[in-house]
């Protein structure tokens, strides 16, 4: 997922200060991507063939289960980087790939975003105590099918641009709104029990995502609206400047949620960063914040401030040092066996780490203690 919105990010459409040889990077590191998918792929599938009974056991685990859906970003990010990084090379033909591709993505992800829930709520073993971002996880697949509209309408025929937007923003439209529903209960979750534990607090990145892809999406597609349509009775060129108009000022208006979520989750992690050692969510520092990067430099492009350009070109050099490092760090637990080995499960546990107490409890029972 992160090297794939690596790619994605590097890619020169997608950057306000470019240099020569970025689309040369950009391309390297999307074949890396591939490789590191097909890797992953073969790996856990090799699993599950050689221990089947394990299969079921991760698709119905509480926790576990939420991350079935992360397969399918990645899978969107390759969808994405080959329209970006293949339409010159490749030629018509893959605009014709591009559009299957697209529509057996979006029954795929609806699929599975209904599929998760009903899982999760035919069995609820997670609490409200328990609630991190990745309670988000199954409907955000499906949610990307509006960032995949607004890379690729753009270059189809007027009739399937307009059923890709129209499905793109439906997709968006619903992952925006049931994130929207899962933060009122991760709020409540900080507010009633205080942040999460040092361990899973990486994981409050995830929060960023719905935003800040929400805002990329919106002003992608509009700017796709085809000229040539007469929808409302009114040209299509007059309709694709009131859409863009009106999808950057939502785009502006929802991108602050994603910055207040990224000040947060930053300060919190700052607060026990002596404390944390490395575990597989240290990747969401990355994935999340490369929608939050790139709809600062799309906003930055519709009013066309170089300031703001600037910014998101810093926060691509602080993305790709994290990656950077995090991956470094990634490999290092894996040769010194402290990931993906015997015992170092990380879902072995239910949920969080939860206090025994709940705030405002504390007083009261260190009195009632003292008293006995």
């Amino acid at each position: 997922m992160s090297t794939g919105g690596l790619a994605l990010l590097l890619h020169p459409d997608n950057q306000a200060n470019t240099f020569s040889g970025l689309l040369a990077i950009g391309r390297a590191v999307y074949v890396f991507e591939i490789i590191l998918f097909v890797a992953v792929t073969c790996a856990i599938s090799l699993r599950f063939v050689r221990y089947p009974r394990l299969l079921k056991e991760s698709l119905i685990h509480p926790s576990e289960s939420l991350f079935f859906a992360t397969s399918f970003l990645s899978l969107a990010s390759i969808i994405g980087g080959m329209h970006l990084y293949g339409l010159q090379i490749c030629g018509a033909w893959l605009l014709v790939a591009y559009r299957i591709l697209f529509w057996l993505y979006f029954a795929a992800t609806f699929i599975v975003a209904i599929w998760s829930y009903y899982s999760l709520f035919s069995s609820p073993a997670l609490k409200i105590q328990d609630m991190t971002p990745a309670w988000d996880l199954p409907i955000f697949p499906f949610m990307l099918s509006g960032t995949l509209a607004a890379i690729g309408a753009g270059h189809q025929a007027e009739a399937h641009a307009v059923a890709m937007i129209v499905a793109g923003l439906t997709a968006q439209g619903l992952g925006m709104t049931v994130s929207l529903l899962m933060y009122v209960m991760y709020v409540h979750r900080m507010i009633e029990w205080g942040f999460p534990s040092s361990k899973s607090r990486p994981a409050m990145f995830i929060a960023v995502g719905p935003p800040a892809f929400t805002s990329l999406a919106i002003i992608g597609m509009a700017r796709a609206w085809p000229v040539t349509t007469n929808f409302f009775g009114v040209g299509g060129q007059a309709t694709a400047r009131i859409l863009e108009l009106l999808a950057t000022m939502v785009a502006v208006f929802i991108w602050s949620l994603a910055l207040w979520f990224f000040c947060i989750a930053l300060l919190s992690i700052l607060a026990v960063a002596k404390e944390m050692t490395f575990r597989l969510n240290w990747w969401a520092f990355v994935f999340p914040n490369v929608g939050f990067t790139l709809a600062t430099i799309k906003i930055e492009d519709v009013f066309e401030s170089r300031v703001v350009g600037w910014v998101g070109s810093v926060l691509t050099m602080c993305l790709v040092a994290t990656y950077v490092f995090v991956f470094t760090m990634c490999a290092r637990a894996v040769v010194k066996r402290e990931i993906l080995t015997e015992g170092k499960d990380e879902d072995t546990y239910v949920g969080e780490e939860k206090p025994k107490v709940r705030r405002g409890e504390e007083t009261v029972v260190k009195a009632q203690e003292k008293h006995v």
